[in-house]
């Protein structure tokens, strides 16, 4: 993933609270066997401390590929739109000559894979992960040895992706005018399709902590 430096994370607890507020859901990469592409699997996932943790039907062909290279990567992107090229265009520049781009904010997690696969090691990564998902704790106990966990362990491994390396990318024209900045957020909050107000609210909250771009 290319980061130029105007699209790099302020500081980690820019991409830690990103993260944290509610992008829980991402894209496991794992090294094709030989002679094979990549694996990719979409799950949603928890963190615990310096960790991300999985469970996955036990079925699922990423376990070989984890098994002869435990080395992944995991993606989280969200907050993205497509924007035109008159919305670009500088000043002076006839709209249609306006370059078109996309706007993201994406975290990719370089991890160790350790795959669980004890009953009770994979139940206490059930815990972990309902206690972010169902904080409320509206859901039966989680035991190796109690319905309806108990009997449905054996169908799912665990997966504890120890992170090594965290590359996190915040790409909202942060080098252009503040201008400009300010206009393409306004026009994609008027637009409001897909996912258009959120990436307005990302542009606008780095427009407010940059300022204008200084190399």
């Amino acid at each position: 993933m290319l980061i130029h430096p105007w699209d790099a994370a302020l500081d980690d607890a820019e991409w830690q609270t990103w993260v944290a507020d509610g992008h829980d859901f991402g894209v496991l990469s794992a090294n094709g066997l030989p002679g094979q592409a990549p694996t990719v699997v979409p799950t949603h996932f928890s963190v615990d401390g310096g960790a991300l943790l999985v469970h996955l039907a036990r079925p699922n062909p990423v376990w070989r590929a984890i098994e002869a290279d435990p080395n992944v990567t995991f993606t989280v992107t969200s907050d993205y739109a497509f924007v035109p090229g008159p919305w670009r265009a500088a000043p002076g520049i006839a709209p249609t000559d306006g370059v078109p781009t996309s706007y993201y904010t994406a975290v990719q997690f370089t991890c160790r894979a350790e795959i669980i696969d004890e009953p009770e090691g994979k139940a206490e990564l059930l815990r972990r992960q309902m206690a972010h998902f169902q904080p409320d704790g509206d859901h039966a106990p989680i035991s190796h040895d109690r319905s309806p966990y108990g009997r449905m362990l054996p169908g799912i491994r665990g997966l504890r992706l120890d992170v090594t390396e965290v590359r996190a990318k915040f790409k909202y024209d942060d080098h252009k005018p503040v201008e400009q900045r300010s206009d393409t957020a306004q026009r994609l909050t008027a637009r409001g399709t897909a996912l258009d107000a959120l990436t307005a609210a990302q542009q606008m909250r780095r427009l407010n902590r940059i300022g204008p771009w200084k190399p």
